[in-house]
């Protein structure tokens, strides 16, 4: 401190950074954690569709092996195509806003910090 009391600048400037620094760094770690936790959730998700993406193939296998005709075996595999692709498009919509859900988590701590430091307009 200076002897009229004051600050000096340098310590001001000091101050500055350090809080600037904390304020990086409880931004960062909160970013990470909307990270963590949405890739755990798409992790179970893709882990969810592929296990019953491989139970329905079996299910339709097992019926293509009991199938008595070719008409029939014809059957069970368009039916199965039309209810794979359905299911797939229905999984890549859920996964399209997983995706976007983290984008926009992550991104949450960084928007005051940019509001703060953008020139206004």
């Amino acid at each position: 401190m200076r002897p009229d009391g004051r600050k000096s600048e340098m310590i001001k400037n000091f101050d500055e950074m350090q809080k600037l620094g904390k304020d990086n760094v409880d931004m960062t770690m909160k970013s990470f954690g909307a990270l963590s936790k949405a890739s755990q959730t798409i992790a179970t998700e893709i882990t969810d569709y592929s296990k019953k993406s491989f139970e329905d193939g079996t299910k339709v296998l097992e019926k293509l092996f009991g199938a008595k005709s070719i008409e029939k075996a014809m059957e069970i595999q368009a039916d199965y195509a039309k209810t794979a692709y359905e299911s797939f498009m229905a999984q890549a919509t859920k996964m399209g806003e997983l995706y976007s859900d983290l984008a926009k988590e992550s991104y949450k701590p960084y928007e005051a910090f940019v509001a703060k430091t953008a020139p206004a307009k």
